[in-house]
């Protein structure tokens, strides 16, 4: 049942690529760029990511149960030889400075902080590379000063609306859960683990327009 909800969830994900698309679009034209993806998770970005840029993918994420799915996926669409995973923090990111064209990060920078995370992956794009980060609404101006002040331009950004995380994520994700829930009623394990899938659901209601989001586009200087 869990594994089924998480699928559901990816599948979810994987429509809101167009969002990801978007964010790329809007970058100049580059000839197979080497990306880090940071925070990777199952790695729905990272393989659009990867049919996008035709270039090289390092998905880089903390738990290994996700890279696992991700690798699945990776040899499942036979990219093995353009997307590798590494198992690592981001607080203890180990690769040689301007190593990568793109740094790429969907729901992740939160972790670290926003001014953090722009500061310390600096050093590891190429001149002029790029970063791209997704994250969510909070302190959205003091963001936008950041941004020149750790050395890159902002070449755009755009928000991903609460009615469109509802109609495009909560709503179908909380229509799944209640068909399910009535597949295993007399199961309490079931319906505990249904629960817990819920509560984000309900956070959400709680107050829709703090999970906006918003894609930032930046070049480093």
């Amino acid at each position: 049942m869990k594994k089924s909800i998480e699928l559901y969830k990816d599948n979810l994900r994987e429509g809101l690529n167009k969002y990801t698309r978007k964010a790329y679009l809007m970058l100049p034209e580059l000839d197979k760029p080497r990306i880090l993806d940071i925070g990777c998770g199952s790695g729905v970005p990272t393989m659009e990511l990867a049919r996008l840029s035709n270039g090289q993918i390092v998905g880089l994420e903390i738990d290994q149960a996700l890279l696992n799915k991700l690798m699945r996926k990776i040899e499942k669409a036979g990219l093995s030889d353009r997307i590798k995973t590494v198992r690592c923090s981001m607080f203890e990111l180990d690769f040689p400075d301007e190593s990568f064209d793109i740094i790429w990060s969907e729901g992740s920078i939160f972790k670290i902080g926003f001014e953090k995370g722009l500061k310390k992956w600096k050093r590891f794009l190429k001149p002029n590379g790029f970063l791209v980060v997704h994250d969510e609404i909070t302190n959205t101006k003091k963001k936008l000063k950041y941004i020149p002040n750790c050395g890159y331009k902002l070449l755009g950004h755009f928000l991903i609306s609460e009615d469109i995380w509802w109609a495009e994520y909560f709503r179908p994700l909380e229509k799944r859960i209640n068909d399910v829930r009535k597949k295993y009623i007399n199961e309490s394990r079931a319906l505990l683990e249904l629960d817990n899938e819920q509560q984000e659901i309900d956070m959400f209601k709680k107050n829709p327009k703090s999970n906006r989001s918003i894609f930032y586009i930046m070049q480093k200087k």
